[in-house]
């Protein structure tokens, strides 16, 4: 089993779908937790419940406000002194904003997939980057997507893509850059996960049967996998791995 025991993890979007999950994996092994969520703390606290309450601290921000996720990291690194694992999961996939939609609507999606999805998150990893640095190192985990590799289906998602592929870049720059300063840096790519998200994306694609038809294993990735591989890469088991773009898809995109 895991042991994050005296690791402290900050994972943005922790109230649901992927998140949650992940908050799980990260309490039953042990680690303090700093859980980010957007609106719904209802959904944080659920999803760490079964963590004590001295090892688990709730925040929430807005990531589009470059302001309020430069207080997430400050509240984030007060709490222990220290944030020894950075999670970056919270995104926004909008089904609109693609090319032949009106230009009102493309500048709004992807105005908020880039604040959302690529500034915030980018932001964060800089602040993380200093602060390992100082500190020694630390690991970065960055949630992209099979997206970001081979393109959406829907041409409507072609912001959330091209988002995900942005900080999918960013996290090899920092892991070629400082791996020599132990600083490890992963990206995660999931493909079709059970959450509420991908429902919506199925549904706009023709429903879930014919989402699952597509899938080698027939089946949707339960999101207790993405937790579990996190919180697997948050001990760092595996420092040679740093850098590394980690499929899970159930063998549906092999690359």
């Amino acid at each position: 089993m895991v042991d994050l025991a005296g690791k402290t993890v900050l994972l943005t979007g922790a109230s649901k779908g992927i998140g949650a999950e992940i908050a799980i994996a990260l309490g039953a092994a042990g680690a303090n937790l700093i859980a980010h969520y957007g609106s719904d703390r209802s959904g944080a606290e659920r999803a760490t419940t079964a963590i004590a309450p001295e090892r688990v601290k709730l925040i929430g921000a807005d990531l589009q406000d470059a302001d309020a996720v430069n207080r997430l990291w400050q509240d984030a690194l007060s709490w222990r002194g220290r944030v020894d694992v950075l999670i970056n999961n919270a995104a926004v996939m909008r089904i609109a904003g693609g090319i032949e939609d009106e230009q009102s609507v493309w500048d709004e999606v992807w105005d908020e997939a880039l604040k959302v999805n690529v500034l915030a998150p980018v932001r964060l990893m800089r602040q993380a980057v200093r602060h390992y640095l100082q500190a020694g190192g630390g690991t970065l985990i960055t949630i992209s997507s099979w997206a970001a590799q081979r393109g959406p289906g829907n041409p409507a998602l072609i912001a959330y893509a091209a988002s995900k592929g942005a900080v999918l870049s960013a996290t090899k720059t920092i892991a070629r850059n400082y791996a020599n300063k132990n600083i490890l840096a992963y990206v995660i790519a999931p493909g079709v996960v059970r959450t509420r998200m991908s429902e919506q994306a199925a549904a706009a694609a023709g429903g879930e049967a014919a989402f699952t038809a597509n899938l080698a294993m027939g089946e949707w990735v339960p999101p207790s996998d993405i937790g579990n591989l996190a919180a697997f890469l948050s001990s760092g088991a595996c420092r040679h791995l740093s850098g590394a773009t980690l499929d899970v898809n159930g063998a549906s995109y092999i690359r």
